[in-house]
C-alpha cells in the first residue's frame, strides 16, 4: 500500500508505511534515522589497513544540517601510491580538476589523505570554486607539516607551498553553489586531530560523506597472497550514492584503502578492471554526476614483495580479490537506490564479446519502461527484449532475434522462470511470475545464443534498481 502524506509541507508518497510516523521506506527518512531494512548493511566491526586513519566531524556544509557529519578525512601514517578514475561528465567539479592534477603532478606517488566534504558539489564554480579545492588540499598538508609526531616532510612525500599537494580532494552535494570554505578551512585542524584506526571513526567517516543515502556504506575484508602466505593484508572501502547513478567511470564517490604494497604503475590496471566490472556496471537512473571520483590507496604497511604486474600469481590473486570487493561495494549503492524496493542484477550470456554484453545490460538497466514494471511487479518481458533491441553501438550480428531467450532468475534457488526462448514466447505462469516480483531482489538473464556464429561466450553483469514514486519525491525536492 502507498499512502500520500503531508510532512513539514511537503507531499511525499511512503510505501508501507504507516502515516503518522512519516517515515520513508526505502529513501532518506525525514527524521534522519535509518530505515530498519537497511540496518542489516551496516557492519558493526571491520578489519582495517594498517596505517590509516579515519573520522568524521560535523561542520555545517549545507545551512540546514544542524548535526550530521558532513566533513571526513582519511589519512595514512606513511606515504601512498595512489590513483583514481573520474567522471566523464563535460562539467567537471573542482575537486575532480584538483585531484587529477595532485595524482598527475606526483605520478601517484606520495599520497597522504583524501579530505571530503558533503553537502556542496564546489561544481560549476569557476575558478572560485578551484580555489576552495586546493585551500581544503593544504590545509590538510599543513596539519601533516605541523604535527610534531611526523617525520621530516621530505621524507614522507609531503608538500611544501612549492610542491604538489599530497591530498586528494572530493566533494558532494548540490551543483552551482559555493562551498562555506571559512567554515571548513576552520574545522580541518579538529577534524585532522580526531583521525582514529578505530571501526567507529570509519563508520564516523562512511556517515560524513552521505548525501540523500539512508546508510553509510563500508565495507572491509583482510587476504592473503602466494608469495607472502604468512602475511595478513586488509583492504577497506566506503562509498556513497543513491542518485544520479550510471557510469561513465564510477559512481559518486569512492575509496579504497590497502596496505598491501602495490604501486601506483599497478594499481592503475587493477583499479580499471575492477570499476569496469562493478562501479561501472551498476545504474540507479541513468544520470552520470559532476563528482565521480573512485580513488585507491595503498601504503604497504603491512610489507611484503611489491605487486609490480598483474599477470603474476600476487597479481591475479588481488585483482580477483579487489573486483569482488569493489562489486560487493558498488552493490550496496544500487540497495540504496533513491526510493528503490527493487536490487535487480541483469546478465548477459553467450555473447560474441564483453563489450556487446555489457551494453545490453546497461541498456536494460537505465530503461524506464523495465524499471517501471519491476516496481509495479509486472513481469513484462517485451520491454527487456526491447531494450536489447534498440541497444546502441553493438558489433554486427551480436543480437539475432531468433537465437535470443529471456528469463527471470528467482534468489531463493526455485526453477527459473522462462519468459523467451530462442526467439519463442512461451507460456507464462503469471501467478508465479507476480510471486517472484514480490522478492526484493531478482536476476534477470538475457541469452543471447552466441550471436550470429553461435560461438560467443562471454559474458557481463549489471546491477540496478526500480523506479518508484518516492524517487520522484526525493529528486523533486533535493534542494530543500
Amino acid at each position: 500500500m502507498t499512502l500520500l502524506v503531508r510532512a513539514k509541507g511537503i507531499l511525499r508518497y511512503t510505501p508501507k508505511c504507516k502515516a503518522k510516523n512519516y517515515i520513508r521506506c526505502y529513501s532518506a527518512p525525514v527524521a534522519g534515522a535509518m530505515p530498519a531494512s537497511k540496518q542489516k548493511y551496516v557492519p558493526t566491526s571491520g578489519t582495517y589497513p594498517k596505517g590509516f586513519l579515519a573520522t568524521g566531524i560535523h561542520v555545517g556544509v549545507k545551512p540546514t544540517n544542524r548535526q550530521t557529519p558532513d566533513l571526513a578525512l582519511l589519512a595514512s601514517e606513511n606515504p601512498c601510491s595512489g590513483i583514481a578514475v573520474f567522471t566523464k561528465n563535460k562539467f567537471q567539479a573542482a575537486p575532480v580538476t584538483l585531484s587529477r592534477q595532485v595524482l598527475e603532478r606526483r605520478s601517484g606517488e606520495g599520497i597522504r589523505a583524501i579530505i571530503i566534504n558533503s553537502g556542496c558539489a564546489n561544481a560549476v564554480t569557476g575558478k572560485g570554486g578551484l580555489d576552495d579545492a586546493s585551500s581544503m588540499g593544504r590545509a590538510v598538508d599543513a596539519c601533516f607539516q605541523a604535527s610534531p609526531a611526523n617525520t621530516p616532510p621530505t621524507q614522507q612525500g609531503q608538500a611544501s607551498e612549492s610542491d604538489p599537494s599530497s591530498t586528494l580532494v572530493m566533494s558532494t552535494g548540490v551543483i552551482g553553489q559555493r562551498l562555506p570554505i571559512s567554515k571548513i578551512l576552520a574545522a580541518i585542524p579538529t577534524v585532522y586531530s580526531s583521525l582514529s584506526a578505530t571501526h567507529n571513526s570509519w563508520l564516523l567517516a562512511a556517515r560524513a560523506i552521505c548525501t540523500t543515502d539512508t546508510f553509510p556504506k563500508l565495507l572491509s575484508r583482510t587476504f592473503t597472497l602466494p608469495s607472502s602466505p604468512g602475511t595478513t593484508y586488509s583492504l577497506a572501502g566506503m562509498t556513497k550514492g543513491a542518485g544520479m547513478i550510471h557510469p561513465n567511470m564510477a559512481t559518486l564517490l569512492g575509496m579504497l584503502f590497502t596496505d598491501a604494497p602495490i604501486p601506483a604503475k599497478t594499481l592503475h590496471p587493477l583499479l580499471t578492471h575492477a570499476v569496469d566490472r562493478s562501479f561501472n556496471a551498476i545504474s540507479v537512473d541513468g544520470d552520470t554526476s559532476t563528482n565521480d571520483t573512485l580513488a585507491f590507496l595503498a601504503n604497504g604497511a603491512a610489507g611484503g614483495n611489491p605487486i609490480t604486474s598483474l599477470t603474476s600469481e600476487d597479481g591475479k590473486a588481488i585483482t580477483e580479490i579487489v573486483t569482488a570487493f569493489t562489486q560487493q561495494l558498488s552493490q550496496l549503492v544500487i540497495r540504496d537506490g533513491e526510493g528503490a524496493t527493487k536490487f535487480v542484477r541483469v546478465r548477459v550470456t553467450n555473447s560474441p564479446s564483453f563489450a556487446d554484453a555489457q551494453k545490453i545490460a546497461s541498456t536494460i538497466a537505465r530503461s524506464p519502461l523495465v524499471k517501471t514494471a519491476l516496481y509495479g511487479k509486472d513481469a513484462n518481458w517485451g520491454r527487456i527484449l526491447c531494450a536489447v533491441g534498440y541497444t546502441e553501438g553493438l558489433s554486427p550480428g551480436a543480437v539475432v532475434p531468433e537465437k535470443t531467450s529471456v528469463s527471470f532468475v528467482p534468489t531463493d534457488g526455485s526453477e527459473v522462470l522462462k519468459l523467451l526462448v530462442r526467439g519463442e514466447p512461451e507460456s507464462v505462469d503469471e501467478k508465479r511470475a507476480a510471486n517472484i516480483l514480490e522478492n526484493e531482489d531478482l536476476e534477470i538473464l538475457v541469452d543471447l545464443g552466441g550471436g550470429e556464429t553461435g560461438t560467443g561466450t562471454e559474458e557481463a553483469s549489471y546491477w540496478f534498481c526500480d523506479f518508484s514514486h518516492e524517487y520522484v519525491t526525493i529528486n523533486g525536492d533535493y534542494r530543500t
